[in-house]
């Protein structure tokens, strides 16, 4: 069984950052990040993969970077220019190579941006 433990969310004001990270405890192929807002359904923010190709949603592109340690099996979401939208918990996720939908999920960390 895979582990992934999220770190880094916290209170910040908005245009401020935060940089999350999470700590898996296998090798995965892609590495990602999803997000819940209050009353929101989870949606997708970014993913990397072991290479190193990565996606992201529209609504973080340009604002969020996402990266990876594929040695310390790790993967970090740096996340500027916050704004009040972007509050809610926030979900590291695992998919595996070939595999169409999330195998893993974190525990979720919350990232609270105050206007």
């Amino acid at each position: 069984q895979v582990h992934m433990v999220e770190s880094g969310g916290g209170l910040v004001q908005a245009g401020g950052s935060l940089r999350l990270s999470c700590a898996v405890s296998g090798s995965i192929y892609s590495l990602g990040w999803y997000r819940q807002g209050p009353g929101k359904q989870r949606e997708f923010i970014a993913d990397i993969t072991r290479g190193g190709t990565s996606n992201y949603a529209g609504s973080v592109k340009g604002r969020f970077t996402i990266s990876r340690d594929n040695a310390k099996n790790t993967v970090h979401l740096q996340m500027n220019t916050l704004k009040p939208e972007d509050t809610a918990v926030y979900y590291c996720a695992g998919r595996l190579y070939g595999s169409s939908s999330v195998d893993y999920w974190g525990q979720g960390t919350q990232v609270t941006v105050s206007s």
